[in-house]
């Protein structure tokens, strides 16, 4: 019974994986390929760092920001320690099976893919900064921002869907247990 809807998940992440990796072009290979570049987005957070200056004063934001890098850092740890080198789940671009129907742009080096580090650490980002900064909008753009950088992933053919909301889980959980401490902590004292 177990086996069975292990099965039945896994062939639907596939069907979704190929339904949304088979639209591309020229253009959106580019873009794709760039939107899950780490370092095209240092204005993005260079602005987060803005808001929380703004919002909590030098000293906290600087105390915030340590805080957002261990995050990352727990983030995409644990993504490849306690996720992709235990489950070993071959990423779409290194199936056997469907491998030949797969767009790619690059081939990743590593081989597995659940959890996706790239929506792990967008969701972790995006949902500690929007816990923090506490503004309607900005909540939405960078949601949809780490919604967009975890898509690339799908069209770029090296994340099965299952991964994206995986690793999405694993940022959110995270950045919940760091933004208590720092709640419990940097925010508590005024």
């Amino acid at each position: 019974m177990m086996e069975s809807a292990v099965n039945f998940l896994n062939n639907a992440d596939i069907d979704l994986f190929l339904f949304f990796n088979k639209y591309h072009n020229s253009f959106f290979d580019v873009l794709m390929f760039n939107i899950s570049k780490k370092y095209i987005w240092l204005p993005l957070y260079a602005f987060a760092l803005f808001l929380l200056i703004k919002k909590y004063k030098i000293k906290k934001a600087l105390l915030i920001l340590a805080f957002f890098i261990l995050l990352i850092v727990l983030s995409d740890q644990t993504s490849v320690h306690l996720f992709k080198n235990v489950f070993q789940r071959l990423r779409p671009c290194y199936n056997p099976d469907i491998e030949m129907m797969v767009h790619t742009i690059n081939l990743p080096g590593s081989r597995y893919g659940f959890v996706s580090s790239h929506a792990g650490n967008a969701f972790a980002f995006a949902f500690l900064s929007l816990l923090l900064i506490k503004n309607r909008n900005y909540s939405i753009a960078i949601l949809v921002w780490a919604s967009i950088v975890s898509y690339s992933r799908i069209y770029l053919g090296v994340h099965y869907p299952g991964d994206i909301i995986g690793g999405a889980v694993l940022g959110i959980i995270l950045s919940i247990i760091i933004y208590i401490i720092i709640k419990n902590s940097i925010l508590k004292s005024n």
